[in-house]
């Protein structure tokens, strides 16, 4: 066998073994490059590690990751339910319709889908139970939901595509990420809609909402609702960059729950410097790791074959497009986001150009897939946090994931068939798409 083989079948023994992702790809980069080139080549082991994470618009993910953790902490989430319940009012399905809105309304602050699903969860889940919703439905349309934060801007996944993707315009994949993110949630909403009218599911007020005021919510909503404006707002405007977008949001959300919210002190900023910390390093582990593996395939041409193989298999890219979003539908149901874009990406991107598809429509559809992913079991990661909110089995959501995922699936169709979901609101904002 070739040293390329050994190398793809060194990463799925390994990960099968039970090897974190980031070390799999690390030491069957390592195996390629001492089967395939040389052993004096494992010197170039450091500056891999270091180029692949030594990138500006990399700096937007820790401080995205610390946003989304401020505004879980200061109370934003609550907020927003009693607004969205005040507005809504109770009715078959009315909390239901709740979860999705706040969902998506927190996608546009955090750009995790797992900080978006444990957020709302601990907020609309107890509610949800009183108001008789069964715990393994509320968990899976949270789960489902959250799922659309790697859609809507900013998205911790669409920064990493941008970087990957040589030429794409980051504020293009955040204009297109919108309005694909809202259809996303709206065929969400649909089943659910039905499955609570089907059942007699009533929705009643969380606590002391029956005594609130659309205005009045509104007025505490407030500061949550103008954070994802500030943000795109600042984007559109040229004002600041989508790195500096998002020391803004770090700022504009310190100030949220220390001065108007008030139930963030300076100790729990102190502790959500140290979490972030932790989870950025995560995620940078796997990023700089990831190198070592995508310098190895390059050199020994594994990407190169994989993309021609994949090419070969049929001249229609309709059907190849189809097979694509199929993998990467298997792909999300085991791995995080960023492993599969590191991954995925450099057999991809060569695909991508023979068939000439749009980068930025592309990305958007990959995300999609990829959510979908965030709550299909076996790993289902946002399922695993509501799950464990809940506290349910994750073997109990199944039933209810796969309608979701129909829905969802639903949605991705729409995207792919009329492109112009996607790419209008770049176009008409003058991105380069």
């Amino acid at each position: 066998m070739t040293p390329d083989i050994w190398m793809i079948l060194a990463f799925a023994g390994l990960l099968i073994a039970g090897v974190p992702v980031a070390f799999s790809l690390a030491l069957s980069g390592a195996v390629g490059i001492v089967l395939g080139l040389s052993p004096d080549m494992l010197a170039t082991l450091g500056t891999n590690t270091y180029n692949s994470i030594a990138k500006y618009p990399l700096i937007a993910i820790p401080l995205f990751i610390l946003t989304g953790l401020i505004f879980e902490r200061a109370g934003v989430a609550l907020r927003l339910v009693r607004f969205a319940q005040a507005l809504i009012g109770p009715r078959h399905g009315g909390l239901a319709l709740v979860a999705v809105l706040v969902c998506m309304i927190m996608g546009g602050m955090s750009g995790s889908g797992p900080a978006d699903a444990a957020a709302v969860a601990m907020v609309m889940l107890p509610s949800m139970t009183k108001a008789g919703y069964p715990k393994p439905f509320s968990a899976t349309l949270i789960a489902a939901s959250a799922s659309t934060a790697i859609l809507i801007p900013p998205s911790v996944a669409l920064i990493l595509y941008s970087i990957v993707v040589p030429g794409v315009d980051l504020r293009a994949l955040f204009a297109a990420g919108l309005f694909p993110g809202i259809l996303a949630g709206l065929a969400l909403l649909v089943p659910a809609m039905l499955v609570a009218k089907r059942y007699g599911w009533e929705g009643t007020p969380v606590d002391g909402a029956e005594k609130l005021t659309v205005r009045g919510t509104f007025r505490e909503a407030l500061p949550a609702l103008f954070a994802p404006v500030l943000i795109l707002g600042g984007l559109r405007s040229g004002l600041f960059t989508p790195t500096e977008a998002a020391v803004v949001a770090v700022a504009y959300g310190a100030v949220v729950g220390l001065f108007l919210t008030r139930e963030l002190t300076l100790r729990d900023v102190w502790e959500l410097l140290g979490e972030a910390a932790i989870i950025s390093g995560v995620v940078m582990l796997i990023i700089a790791l990831a190198g070592i593996f995508a310098w190895s395939g390059t050199m020994l041409g594994t990407f190169r074959h994989l993309a021609e193989w994949i090419i070969s298999l049929t001249d229609n890219g309709v059907l190849l497009l189809i097979l694509v979003m199929l993998a990467v539908l298997v792909a999300g149901m085991l791995l995080d986001a960023i492993s599969i874009y590191l991954i995925m990406m450099p057999i991809l991107i060569p695909v991508m150009q023979h068939f000439e598809w749009n980068p930025v429509w592309f990305g958007i559809l990959l995300a999609m897939n990829i959510a979908i992913g965030q709550f299909t079991p076996p790993v289902a990661v946002n399922l695993m946090v509501t799950t464990e909110v809940a506290k349910i089995r994750l073997e109990h959501t199944i039933g209810w994931a796969l309608l979701f995922v129909v829905a969802m699936g639903c949605a991705l169709a729409l995207v792919a068939i009329f492109p112009s979901i996607a790419l209008w609101l770049p176009t008409v904002l003058g991105y380069n798409v």
